[in-house]
């Protein structure tokens, strides 16, 4: 296992040759019967761990074993024991949390996918019921890595366990401005509409237009189709009867657009106008059927076996049959 410290080996002083650790007996790893594929420890990770354990072993709580538990996490950041224990530590020696509120961001600036690390934080903040640098954490994240999960999670918690949601829709709206497939940025639009306001009628018609208004932008842009489908899920007269989208679709349509997701809206629009028995004459199974042969065959090809079982199945719907048996493991056709 590689050695992630700063300190290089040769001025590195090992613990066994510290004076202030002479009373405590190493206890080394035991990896079985490790010889087909044995892990090659540095020498520092060895001594390092060997001396975690012990102090783990005998629950010492003190000075030098917090400093043996950043020693440790510096070597391997993922180990969950060694943070949990560095919590008992720091209840126990009533150590001051704004400082390691400090420490931790010094950590997840070096590894800002690590879960072990956020969730340590997460407890910090938790402890102090102050949550006043969370948002400013998680933006300096997400400036370098827009897509970070654990960032957005962290943020998700922050917002909703200390009421943080009054400037969030600004700050996700200058996030689609910068980028605007950033399906972050989109989750998290839905994440606070919907812990806020609601989609009310006329929420559900602002951002609507909204969203259409950035389709216009970028027409493949499956973010926002997406969260488009998601805002008619809360439509009561659902995904086919909204008239401001079906009307742009079909002069998106009409254009000459052929974007996979608008012909993909228009399937489902089918399917539902079917499913309800509905006269309408531009939501046909024939249109259902050419729509789906027009994915399969150009535009979405990738996903043929898919689009071909969707056929099918609205046909089925039509007449009353039951629902054909959906395509195993994948949708993708396989390459000849």
């Amino acid at each position: 296992m590689g050695d992630s410290s700063s300190d290089d080996e040769n001025v590195w002083v090992f613990y066994k040759d510290r004076s202030e650790w002479k009373d405590v007996d190493p206890v080394p790893q035991d990896d079985g019967n490790a010889d087909i594929a044995a892990i090659r420890y540095t020498a520092k990770f060895k001594d390092v761990y060997d001396y975690f354990r012990a102090v783990l072993t005998k629950q010492e709580k003190s000075e030098r074993a917090l400093q043996l538990t950043k020693d440790a996490a510096e070597l391997n950041p993922a180990n969950y024991t060694v943070w949990q224990f560095r919590r008992d530590i720091l209840k126990t020696l009533n150590k001051d949390l704004y400082e390691e509120l400090e420490y931790s961001q010094h950590v997840i600036d070096e590894h800002p996918k690590n879960y072990q690390v956020w969730h340590h934080r997460r407890v910090l903040v938790e402890w102090l019921q102050d949550s006043s640098k969370e948002l400013h954490l998680t933006e300096l994240i997400l400036n370098d890595d827009a897509k970070n999960y654990h960032a957005w999670q962290h943020r998700q918690w922050a917002i909703k366990t200390f009421n943080l949601f009054e400037n969030e829709l600004s700050y996700v709206d200058q996030l689609i401005q910068d980028d605007i497939r950033n399906n972050s940025a989109w989750n998290q639009r839905y994440f606070v509409i919907n812990n806020t306001s609601g989609f009310t009628s006329d929420v559900l018609k602002s951002e609507i237009s909204y969203t259409l208004d950035k389709i216009k932008i970028a027409k493949e842009n499956e973010s926002a189709w997406n969260y488009l489908r998601g805002l008619l899920l809360h439509d009561k007269e659902g995904l086919s009867k909204n008239e401001t989208v079906r009307n742009y679709c079909e002069q998106l349509y009409a254009a000459g657009n052929r974007s996979p997701f608008l012909l993909a809206f228009l399937v489902d629009m089918c399917d539902e106008l079917i499913n309800q028995g509905g006269e309408d004459t531009r939501y046909t199974l024939d249109r259902a059927k050419d729509l789906c042969n027009s994915l399969a065959t150009q535009y979405d090809k990738i996903r043929a076996r898919y689009w071909n079982y969707m056929a099918e199945k609205i046909q089925n719907k039509a007449e009353g049959k039951s629902e054909p048996m959906a395509p195993s493991s994948s949708f993708a056709d396989d390459e000849s």
